[in-house]
């Protein structure tokens, strides 16, 4: 079990550069529980890749911009 699930995962620093992220995001995510990872027999932890899928998708939120019809800049 461990073997199949290796090659589906990444380091920290790899899941890092993927996401285009900081060390402290990925652990950050990991805590909050949006990445998941395992442990190796050695202790180290690694991201699964089916994680990153859902996090490379851009969660836009808290802005949401609207143009009023009377506010249009292209106009003369």
């Amino acid at each position: 079990m461990f073997e199949q699930h290796l090659g589906r995962s990444v380091t920290i620093d790899q899941a890092a550069t993927l996401l285009h992220v900081s060390r402290r995001t990925i652990y950050n995510r990991i805590r909050d529980g949006k990445l998941q990872t395992i442990r190796t027999i050695g202790g180290s932890q690694r991201v699964l890749v089916s994680s990153l899928d859902d996090n490379q998708k851009p969660s836009w939120t808290g802005i949401k911009l609207e143009s009023s019809p009377d506010q249009n800049p292209h106009e003369s």
